[in-house]
């Protein structure tokens, strides 16, 4: 049985090779034939010349197909190639809208960070801010008016984490100068045509506390340093007012105005803008007036004396006014030293 099966097998693929092979084995078995048939002299010469140029057209028959075939495949394969290039040549016109939605979402994807880096704080979350941007931060710049809410929360705040985490503290204050009176005056004004009516301190604006809140933010400054010896502070006095206050810690920038009815405006450290405002206001405190704070050899007790201020402000060169008595230096020892959030 197995050698039947092998039998069947070797007919098969002869009977395959036949029929790939017929257009070249017809002629070679025909020309074999005649060739012996002539030799033996059963046929005449002129039946072998006339079998010679059968096979002979055969073979061309067989030339001129393959020819043909492989033509036909060339020609196939050229429009195949030219559909494909054109394929690919719409392929690549279609993808252009990708290239262009790609930048788009690239472009997207910047605003949106952007936008995530900048927020607009009211109310509890207004509060919540401030608290957040005092936390581990390693420095604070402010500029604004007479520095109020710094003496009262941002500065002990600061000095506080700062001494129970046994780091450096950098501060660096622009206020309006109170030897102007003029300027205080227009603070005043205009902190008064925002409300008539007491803040948080349960006072009103007026020119002489403008005055005495920016003498009070100066000895502060150098009461705290001599409290934490870490404290690296200084003040610089403005000569003119601007609407808006700025605070600046390690991790963002909060921009107010002292309506606090106004929405404030968080920038975090990763926006580019928080480097803007970081140059913005180390120029401004470098063009406003130094107040020579560590210059000054004043000690004070654990609460100054109207002495012990007066002879601090002799030595920083800041004068008080020639009205200005005992009474008056107490009143900017208290805002110094005991100051009240005028917010809170």
């Amino acid at each position: 049985m197995g050698t039947g099966i092998q039998l069947g097998g070797f007919v098969k693929r002869w009977i395959i090779f036949f029929a790939k092979n017929v257009d070249a084995l017809v002629p070679l078995l025909l020309g074999i034939a005649v060739s012996v048939l002539g030799l033996l002299d059963i046929v005449t010469q002129h039946i072998v010349d006339n079998s010679i140029l059968l096979a002979l057209a055969v073979l061309s028959f067989a030339l001129l197909r393959d020819r043909w075939i492989k033509d036909s495949a060339d020609e196939a394969l050229q429009l195949k190639s030219a559909q494909t290039l054109s394929a690919l040549g719409e392929l690549a016109a279609d993808m252009r809208p990708l290239a262009n939605l790609d930048q788009f979402m690239t472009s997207m994807k910047a605003t949106v960070e952007g936008l995530t880096t900048v927020s607009t704080l009211k109310g509890a979350s207004r509060s919540q801010a401030f608290e957040d941007a005092r936390k581990h931060t390693d420095r604070w710049m402010f500029k604004g008016g007479t520095g109020t809410y710094t003496r009262a929360v941002t500065l002990p705040e600061c000095v506080r984490s700062a001494r129970q985490e046994r780091r450096n503290l950098l501060v660096r204050l622009e206020v309006i100068d109170p030897t102007d009176e003029s300027l205080c005056e227009k603070y005043s004004s205009y902190r008064t045509s925002l409300s008539a009516e007491p803040d948080g301190t349960g006072a009103i604006w007026t020119t002489d506390r403008a005055r005495k809140e920016s003498f009070a933010t100066l000895l502060a400054a150098r009461w705290y340093q001599q409290q934490f010896q870490l404290l690296d502070i200084a003040i610089g006095l403005s000569s003119s007012m601007s609407t808006f206050r700025f605070d600046l810690s390690s991790s963002c920038i909060i921009i107010t105005q002292d309506d606090p009815e106004f929405p404030a405006v968080r920038i975090a450290k990763e926006s580019p803008l928080y480097d803007g405002f970081t140059t913005e206001l180390s120029t401004s405190l470098s063009q406003a007036r130094q107040v020579p704070i560590s210059q000054s050899a004043a000690r004070f007790s654990e609460l100054p004396t109207p002495v012990e201020a007066r002879q601090f402000f002799t030595e920083i060169g800041i004068l008080l006014p020639r009205s200005y008595d005992d009474q008056d230096l107490e009143q900017i020892i208290d805002k110094a030293i005991h100051a009240k959030n005028p917010y809170g």
